[in-house]
């Protein structure tokens, strides 16, 4: 069954040119429909089974893609006046699934790291980050108020 996507969530499919050389990958232009506004890249990376979240940002939006490696990427809609408030949605990100995510500033999210070695992921946010007041406010990943469970679902 196909989720219902949080609002103002937006997925890009990755255009990867390959040739005899290796390849090229875009990841985000500033004509694309996904793009807001440029704050800086960074990259972070997770070492396979640990989750990094819960965590949302009142100031910025997020753009994730997973360059190596794969991750459950997991998002929470806790916005008051949402039309899709208490919706849980899960891209799995990758090497299998080249694609980005955008989230939206006040999503609660986070990730783990599913593949058999470290999983590196870019971030492109829409504002730059701040040393001496961090737009990032925090919840425990495991037993807190979001209601994901970030183990593996077997069966």
């Amino acid at each position: 069954m196909a989720q219902k996507i949080i609002d103002g969530v937006k997925l890009k499919p990755m255009n990867v040119i390959p040739d005899e050389r290796g390849r090229l990958m875009e990841i985000l232009r500033s004509d694309d429909d996904i793009f807001e506004k440029f704050g800086q890249i960074y990259m972070t990376t997770a070492y396979p089974g640990v989750v990094k979240g819960w965590h949302y940002h009142k100031l910025q939006a997020d753009h994730f893609v997973v360059l190596r490696g794969m991750m459950k990427v997991a998002l929470y809609d806790d916005r008051e006046n949402s039309p899709t408030k208490g919706e849980v949605n899960v891209f799995f990100l990758g090497e299998h699934n080249m694609q980005m995510v955008k989230i939206p500033k006040l999503v609660w999210h986070g990730f783990k790291c599913i593949s058999e070695y470290e999983a590196v992921v870019i971030n492109i946010p829409t504002e730059i980050y701040n040393y001496e007041k961090p737009d990032e406010y925090r919840e425990k990943p495991h037993g807190g108020k979001i209601p994901y469970d970030w183990s593996r679902k077997d069966g």
